[in-house]
This record gives C-alpha cells, structure tokens and sequence, in this order.
C-alpha cells in the first residue's frame, strides 16, 4: 500500500524527492499512511476540490479491503 501512494504522489508532483510515507498500525485492522510533500506540492497532491486525495484514498480503501484491513491516508501541509 505504502509502494502504491508513492508510486501515484510522485508522479502527481514536481519535485518526487520530496515525497515521504509513514507507515503505522494503530491496531491489526488499521493501516494508517502519512504522506508529507513539498509545500508548493500539496495542492497538487489534494487536488481541486479535494477529488485527487479522495481518488487516492478510494483506491487505497480498495486495496485494504483486500487484505481485509482498513486504511486511512492523511496529508500534511
């Protein structure tokens, strides 16, 4: 899951090097991602009107489930 974020934030944002993802189970069903990008690349990580950090958190609900787990991405600005 963590791979997957990667792969799509730094392709979404001008400087990739940037791109950082922490990873945390706050139980055995939950897994939490953390996604820190540049300043000037956050709004193109959220998108307009939030609907890219929305499509990024559907399909990483989508491959949670397949693990039968529950994920939650959060970005920080």
């Amino acid at each position: 899951m963590k791979e997957f974020i990667s792969f799509i934030a730094k392709h979404l944002v001008d400087s990739p090097d940037s791109v950082n993802i922490e990873e945390t189970q706050p139980n055995d069903k939950t897994v939490e991602l953390t996604l820190k990008v540049n300043a000037d690349d956050v709004g193109k990580v959220i998108g307009k009107q939030g609907k890219t950090a929305q499509a990024m958190r559907t399909l990483l609900t989508a491959i949670a489930a397949k693990d039968g787990k529950r994920a939650i991405l959060k970005i920080l600005d």
